[in-house]
């Protein structure tokens, strides 16, 4: 009241404190006005920002199923015991302690100082390590299995990932489940967790059709771009995986994990749940590719060394491949979670060459299944009549080239001819012909055009054009009789893919379409409920007419039923009982100057022959011939077409 009355009488001392204190009380008013009304909303958001971490999470992947909706690649529940960190928090606070306690008594008395800050951020780390090492120990122990914590990987995760869950022990089998389910005392902060994992049932069956995964945590296009941490997901590289990867791994959704002041994760929420990949459907037969790749392996073991050859089963009727195999093979298996440098290096062999899709990727000199594509051309251009007789002298002189025939001298009519592959009869005829109508035939069969397998593995192999001949002659490089004598036996300048050969065989056996191969038959959702599900089709497409005559496609269709069914044939190793199959041996010279370094053997074969449905191509590098080493794949083959057609006649029709 005193301070009242004296301000009121004029006390000018009194009046001017009392006026700094206004002042301050303003300042102090104004300043809380902005901390709360203006700067607020900021702090909120960098409070947010600071207490939550979002998090990437993978989606399902869809699978892969072959033409009767059998599983080729699906993901299993793969169970890990995983250590939460917040849950240790405690213990790393008494371990430091007692290491502090500890370690500062001997450098006082050593060194006659205290612990610098150093020193104990070295202890906070070691006791931390301590602590979830003696947990991972422990959780060994009660797997039945020892569990070691390396100590990088832990301080990385506990300065990067300090969030999540630290990965224990990984990939646990039922027992191991068991145990921890039945275990009322777990070590402190263990759980399990589950997370779909990738498993091709099959291992390396159709491995280069699938292809296999690598571990990639990165954000895909579309999604958003930040995340505090990801979790494990893969990218597929190559084969259906890599060609339609952005369908089968779906859509990764995000949960958000709030933390406190020191990092560790106190809850969380899924704020969008991850959405599953589509699934594939492929057109081939699993069973038939069983087989295809069985008896492919044993010609390699007939030749004394590991298998390097393909086999192509293709629906002559739509295009479907039933069957592309390669071999050797790889196990996708093995690439996950990551592949192991030893066994990356084994297929890094350069010799076998396990990644290479012979099928589709790696181009090869036909040799004598190309006098399919001479003897039309020369039918076509009138100068081959088949019921001629052709005097052939055992080999071809062409200029001051001689080519070897394989075939013995005598006379030949186009049908002995064919079933004995001779080179003399065919060079002959073929020259006749001349080179533009075998050019003819091979570009209408798009022979040197890359086929857009969705495998990301093809090649268009080679074949020449007048364009591609026109300019070699203008660099001074002539094209020669010896050169067109080549190609008409398949060497020389024409290279091919066995997918490429069981195209044109399946031209020749349907009667002239030239389809374009299918390996996707359509993607579809994982789960269908019949309400308008978004579904994909690849419908069968028709790559065009070859525009031969009916008649000498018969004819051509004749000579490949007698290189079977003859027994002078040379693909009479092919013949199965009951089962009528046309063919053609090839046997291809690969040189290095005029020394011969490989063989590229041949069968190609349609069947059955009075209502083709299956055109079947097996190529093997380094074989003994194709009618010894290709011939009896193809028949393991129609074997079991045969033997399934005649016990469920349904089941093999093929599925436009």
């Amino acid at each position: 009241m005193a301070m009242l009355e004296n301000l009121h009488k004029g006390d000018r001392p009194l009046q001017a404190l009392a006026g700094v204190m206004a002042a301050g009380l303003l300042i102090l008013l104004g300043g809380l006005w902005y901390v709360q009304i203006v700067a607020g909303k900021k702090y909120a958001e960098e409070q947010v920002a600071q207490s939550f971490r979002t998090v990437r999470i993978p989606a399902v992947r869809g699978k892969i199923l072959d033409r009767e909706g059998r599983i080729l690649a699906e993901n299993r529940p793969a169970y890990h015991a995983s250590v939460y960190l917040e849950a240790l928090s405690p213990y790393f606070r008494q371990t430091y302690a007692i290491l502090v306690s500890n370690e500062a008594a001997r450098v006082r008395a050593q060194y006659q100082r205290n612990l610098s800050r150093e020193e104990r951020a070295t202890l906070a780390r070691a006791a931390r390590y301590m602590v979830a090492s003696n947990i991972v120990s422990r959780l060994g122990l009660l797997l039945g299995q020892p569990a070691e914590l390396s100590p990088a990987a832990f301080h990385a995760h506990y300065d990067q990932r300090r969030a999540l869950p630290l990965p224990a022990v990984m990939d646990l089998n039922s027992n191991q489940v068991a145990r921890l389910l039945e275990n009322t005392i777990l070590p402190i902060g263990v759980d399990l967790e589950v997370q779909p994992a990738r498993i091709y049932r099959h291992g390396s069956l159709a491995a280069h059709v699938l292809g296999y995964l690598r571990k990639d945590n990165s954000s895909f296009e579309g999604e958003e771009a930040f995340f505090n941490y990801r979790l494990p997901d893969y990218r597929g590289v190559i084969g259906i995986e890599g060609v339609f990867d952005a369908q089968l791994r779906g859509r990764a959704g995000v949960k958000s994990v709030l933390v406190n002041y020191l990092g560790y994760r106190q809850s969380e929420n899924i704020w969008t749940p991850a959405e599953p990949g589509m699934n594939v459907v492929l057109t081939l037969d699993t069973e038939l590719q069983r087989v295809a790749e069985k008896a492919l392996e044993q010609a390699g073991r007939d030749t004394g060394q590991p298998t390097r050859g393909a086999v192509v089963v293709m629906d002559v009727q739509s295009g479907d491949l039933l069957v592309l195999a390669s071999a050797p093979a790889y196990d996708p298996n093995d690439f996950l979670p990551s592949i192991s440098p030893e066994l990356m290096e084994q297929l890094n062999d350069p010799n076998l060459r396990p990644f290479i899709n012979r099928a589709t990727q790696e181009r090869y000199p036909p040799g004598s299944i190309f006098k399919i594509v001479t003897a039309l051309a020369a039918l076509e251009a009138g100068v081959l009549d088949p019921r001629e007789i052709y005097q052939c002298k055992g080999y071809a002189q062409v200029g001051d080239t001689r080519i070897d025939d394989t075939a013995p001298p005598g006379p030949y009519d186009f049908l002995r001819a064919f079933k004995l592959s001779s080179n003399d009869y065919f060079i002959h005829y073929g020259m006749r012909a001349g080179l533009d109508a075998i050019l003819r035939v091979g570009q209408r069969l798009h022979l040197g055009e890359r086929l857009e397998l969705p495998t990301g593995q093809n090649d268009g192999g080679f074949f020449p054009t007048r364009a591609w001949i026109n300019q070699r002659r203008a660099r001074g490089i002539i094209w020669s009789d010896g050169d067109t004598a080549n190609i008409c036996i398949g060497q020389g300048y024409v290279a091919v893919t066995p997918v490429q050969m069981a195209v044109m065989t399946a031209a020749i056996a349907n009667g002239g379409r030239v389809l374009q191969p299918r390996l996707v038959q359509r993607i579809e959702p994982m789960e269908i409920t019949g309400l308008g599900e978004n579904v994909v089709e690849y419908p069968p497409r028709l790559w065009g007419e070859l525009g031969i005559n009916p008649h000498h496609l018969e004819l051509v269709r004749e000579a490949m039923l007698a290189d079977v069914e003859d027994p002078d044939a040379t693909g009479r190793r092919a013949a199965v009982p009951g089962y009528r199959i046309g063919g053609k041996t090839g046997t291809a010279e690969v040189k290095q100057g005029r020394r011969l370094v490989d063989k590229i053997t041949w069968f190609v074969a349609f069947g059955p022959y009075e209502q083709p449905r299956y055109a079947v191509v097996v190529m093997v590098e380094s074989g003994a011939s194709g009618g010894y080493t290709c011939a009896p794949v193809a028949a393991q083959i129609f074997k079991a077409i045969r033997d399934r057609e005649q016990t469920a006649p349904l089941a093999m029709m093929p599925t436009p």
